[in-house]
């Protein structure tokens, strides 16, 4: 299992504070605990709190129950999942939601639980002597007195070795205990004791021997090891344990002993080698009451004012806690023999053992710059305006042939030819070539380029890494520019020289590189989480990395190669950030290095940071997921299972955490509602999921989660719940909905069918009427002609005996009269079978009828004067409400021109906005007012058709009439019936129809 890295100092674990004064606790911790499920317990002076990496949950408000005090001592997360919690007022064992009390009104001081599974409890009974040891098997509790080897003295702390026996501290003594065996040791530093800081901690290492705390400092006492039967004080250099008032021990994964104490902070003891940590360290308190080891390695720290959690770092940093003399480390180099060389306003050596040191004769100057190992092993110094080798342990300077400084070092490098290239900043900026620690040729700018970094051609000659972003090569004498782009004001900030012959520069808009003349950049669209970068190197297996202003990206050799066949191709990337430990900056010399045991180096401006790319163990541990409750419409609900949400849910949040604390703020969540999802959406970080307007209806919530490494808990947790349905929206209303849609659809048929039978009606009758109208017609027309005209020719017979010539006029008479009946039987047939009336606009129709009308009365000799008045803006009419129209006022001219005697005829066609108006005028010898009265003449049926044509297509027709002044009819009809362009002509024509 993981645990921290006994390498590293505690100043360079990444670590974490919860104050009190922040509002997280309402007292002091006392002590942690981390249960099956994954949560981790804090409990406190002010009572009992979940934690699940992001916030802190009463214990209260989770249980509903009260405990028998809120002052919580000890903590056991038991291996059923059960949580006991030993508080000043008795024992209580939290399983499967409900609580079981034990030993009421005692001061329970610690909780273990051995391989078998049983639960031991060491504590202060009532009147402080009773009930020292306790066992607990299911539910029987048994206490240990004076006749089975365990002293009435109170239990302050409780281990058991792996031997199997258990070390129980007390006031004055330490008890080894076992049933049918025990021994009491009696410290000397506790002799004297009364009751105040006895044998407060125990810890068992591994290899069988015992580790005793005491709150008692001095000889025998404070921190002591127990080995083969004999207490021994741990003194070593760094630390006298004696001097210490422990409080708290633990043994980690790693064999660490941790020592929390009093007043003094953290130590941790690996060996014989010692460090420490407390609160000028960043610690939340120097009073330190508890450790605990969670399962992914983190270690917790309960202090009196608040909880700190170490965690082991992917990347290291070495500043002046590590033992630098300044954090401002501007340049670093790795010597073959696994020094490393640190520039700053200093030089320091870091050796292997971790030791910091200076050389033995100081570096002249006040600022390094840049750094080189040579083939002799010899090292090279960029110290302010001066080049020095040191060799031998001294400095030596470099001299320029003129005797000039020679100004700001800004890169060096070593060639094939074991010449040393110097990229001097004068000025003027010039390129310098050194064999055999002498100056042999000096190529100032111009015509040199101005470079900031030089880098080994694996050829012949150098690469430099100019002042405008381009890369350039210089060899025999001549330099070669390579261009990538016009990006004014920025540079190359490193400059590394690949192991497959390419040359890579670190520049702000990306990694230019070069191979095998071709040349291209590596940017953002190619994968990179940002293109700034200030440092690159390759490791022992050839994977490149970048330390980059968003944190450290380590690119895979095989998507590098991908990357030079395929320029804009997307590349697998693993970026390592500041919850990694990054801390981004620029050095502005050497800014990476590799030693030869692999590990990378980086001088970032302000620290040096360090990554192990072969040592980097992945957080393995699978986080648990927990869905933590549901809110519904703002009201809370506790997941469990087949639970019932009110109907007509419209805002669901669903709660959800996953249970890993090395970096909970890089744990990525999935989740699925099945039954309304098609796939699992990606919230990232977030812990809630929202849905809106739910139907009615089953469903289950699935969420998975993966730790700050990418290792995914695919099954993850899930709750079923259900939306009960309103009323409305239950089967039986469906189906009642349903039936009630098909008892409409056949109410609907049968009124259709209704008004099919109607139409059919007023069709059936239309057809009867207008029949009966051509049956009055030739009644009062033809019949009544040919019988005037048989009566004429029954006449001309009488007389054709007797009055021959006479005879002769009657007949000619009854010719011409049977001629007209002939031509008005005719005219009434073309009624019957009219042209089609659409083919011409009403104003057309009519005007051609009083045309007609008035050529027939010039063969009578009398013709009046007719005319057709147009008003308003003409509007389409519907066919047959046109058809209707027109009938009615052709019925209208035709008695005007045969009966009325009139000298002028007039039609007037009003189109207004809400109707359309149709008047019809003579100034003839008017109709008979007793006739208008009874709706038409006996025998004669034209009054009464129009009327009727009328009345089907809902217009109103109104006849005004008075002797020798004319007659005058007005037929009106409403606009929204008819104008086409007000309904379209299928509705029109339903509604009329329907009329």
């Amino acid at each position: 299992m993981a645990a921290l890295d006994p390498g590293r100092r505690i100043s360079q674990y990444g670590h974490t504070a919860w104050r009190m004064q922040d509002g997280y606790f309402a007292g002091m911790a006392w002590s942690i605990a981390q249960t099956t499920d994954g949560y981790l317990w804090v409990g406190t002076a002010g009572g009992l709190l979940r934690f699940d990496g992001v916030q802190f949950v009463p214990w209260s408000s989770l249980s509903g129950e009260k405990l028998p005090s809120n002052a919580i001592h000890a903590l056991l997360g038991a291996k059923d999942g059960s949580l006991w919690i030993g508080t000043v007022s008795g024992l209580v064992h939290w399983v499967n939601q409900r609580s079981i009390r034990y030993l009421n009104g005692e001061i329970i001081n610690a909780v273990q639980q051995d391989e078998k599974g049983q639960i031991w409890v060491v504590g202060v009974g009532q009147g402080g002597s009773s009930h020292p040891l306790c066992r607990i098997i299911d539910i029987d509790i048994h206490c240990f007195r004076n006749d089975e080897g365990v002293p009435t003295a109170s239990g302050d702390s409780l281990v058991e070795d792996t031997s199997g026996d258990f070390w129980l501290g007390g006031d004055t003594t330490l008890l080894r205990w076992r049933p049918g065996s025990s021994k009491v040791y009696r410290p000397a530093a506790l002799q004297s004791n009364q009751g105040i800081g006895g044998v407060l901690a125990l810890a068992a290492a591994a290899d069988g021997s015992v580790w005793v705390g005491m709150g008692v400092p001095g000889p025998g006492g404070g921190l002591q090891h127990l080995v083969d039967d004999v207490l021994k004080p741990f003194v070593v250099p760094k630390l006298n344990g004696e001097t210490l008032m422990v409080e708290t021990l633990l043994v980690d994964r790693q064999g660490n002993l941790w020592v929390g104490t009093d007043s003094q902070g953290i130590y941790r003891i690996h060996g014989t080698d010692v460090d420490h940590f407390g609160s000028a360290d960043g610690l939340s308190s120097d009073y330190v009451c508890r450790f605990f080891e969670d399962r992914e390695g983190n270690l917790w720290v309960a202090t009196s004012k608040g909880i700190d959690m170490l965690r082991d770092l992917r990347v290291s940093s070495i500043s002046r806690r590590e033992g630098l003399s300044v954090d401002a480390v501007e340049s670093v180099l790795a010597a073959r023999d696994g020094t490393v060389w640190i520039g700053s306003d200093h030089l320091q050596a870091l050796r292997p053992d971790g030791v910091v040191s200076e050389p033995e004769k100081g570096l002249p100057g006040n600022q390094v710059t840049s750094l080189l190992e040579d083939h002799a092993g010899r090292l090279w110094v960029g110290s302010d305006n001066k080049l020095w080798v040191y060799e031998g342990g001294k400095f030596s300077p470099i001299e320029r042939q003129d005797g000039r400084a020679f100004g700001l070092v800004m890169g060096l490098t070593e060639d094939s030819e074991h010449n040393v290239w110097v990229e001097s900043r004068g000025p003027p900026t010039t390129l310098i070539r050194i064999q055999d620690l002498k100056v042999q040729e000096e190529f100032p700018a111009p015509p040199m380029p101005v470079g900031r970094k030089l880098a080994l051609d694996p050829q012949s000659g150098v690469w430099l890494g100019l002042m405008n972003g381009n890369l350039a090569r210089f060899r025999s004498g001549k330099t070669e520019i390579f261009t990538f782009a016009n990006h004014p004001n920025t540079r190359v900030k490193a400059l590394f020289a690949a192991p497959d012959g390419s040359i890579l520069g670190g520049t702000e808009f990306g990694v230019v590189g070069w191979k095998n003349g071709k040349q291209q950049i590596l940017t953002v669209r190619n994968g990179l989480p940002c293109d700034d970068i200030n440092g690159l190197i390759s490791d022992d297996p050839g994977d490149l990395w970048l330390y980059a202003g968003c944190g450290l990206i380590e690119i895979p050799k095989d998507e590098v190669q991908r990357w030079w066949e395929e320029p804009e191709g997307k590349l697998k990337v693993r970026v390592f950030d500041v919850l990694d430990g990054v801390q981004s900056g620029v050095g502005h010399f050497n800014t990476s290095a590799k030693t030869p045991d692999g590990r990378l180096w980086f001088a970032n401006g302000t620290v040096l940071q360090t990554v192990d790319p072969a040592n980097m163990a992945e957080n393995a541990v699978l986080p648990p997921v927990q869905i933590n409750g549901i809110i519904a419409d703002r009201k809370s609900y506790s997941p469990q299972e087949a639970l019932k949400l009110p109907a007509l849910t419209r805002d669901l949040e669903i709660d959800y955490t996953a249970l890993s604390f090395t970096a909970p703020k890089k744990v990525l969540f999935r989740y699925m509602l099945e039954g309304h999802d098609a796939d699992w959406q990606e919230p990232g970080t977030r812990r809630q999921a929202f849905y809106n307007n739910l139907r009615p209806g089953q469903y289950r919530f699935r969420v998975i989660a993966c730790n700050n490494d990418g290792v995914w808990n695919e099954t993850g947790a899930s709750l079923d719940f259900s939306i009960t349905p309103a009323y409305y929206q239950t089967p039986w209303f469906r189906a009642a909905c349903g039936a009630a849609f098909l008892a409409i659809l056949w109410g609907i048929y049968q009124l259709r069918l209704r008004q099919v039978r109607r139409q059919f009606s007023v069709a059936l009758d239309a057809r009867v009427n207008e029949r009966t109208r051509i049956a009055r017609e030739l009644h009062d027309t033809l019949l009544q002609s040919f019988q005037g005209a048989v009566f004429q020719i029954q006449a001309a017979r009488n007389m054709l005996l007797r009055r021959a010539d006479n005879a002769m006029g009657v007949l000619d008479e009854a010719i011409l009269a049977a001629e007209g009946g002939i031509t008005e039987g005719r005219a009434a047939i073309r009624d019957l079978r009219p042209d089609a009336v659409g083919q011409r606009s009403l104003p057309e129709l009519l005007e051609a009828t009083g045309h007609e009308q008035a050529e027939n009365q010039e063969l009578d000799g009398h013709s009046p004067d007719f005319r057709v008045i147009v008003e308003g803006k003409e509007q389409n009419l519907s066919l047959t409400l046109q058809e209707e129209i027109y009938k009615i006022s052709r019925e209208a001219i035709r008695n005007a021109f045969q009966h009325a005697a009139a000298s002028h005829i007039e039609v007037e066609i009003r189109y207004d906005e809400d109707q359309l108006r149709v008047r019809i005028r003579d100034d003839g010898k008017g109709i008979d007012p007793k006739i208008l009265k009874a709706g038409g003449q006996a025998g004669h049926w034209g009054l009464q058709g129009i009327r009727e044509r009328a009345q089907r297509i809902g217009a109103r027709v109104e006849f005004w009439s008075e002797s020798d002044a004319g007659t005058e009819l007005e037929l009106t009809v409403a606009a929204a019936v008819a104008y086409e362009n007000r309904l379209n002509g299928r509705r029109f024509r339903l509604f009329h129809q329907g009329r």
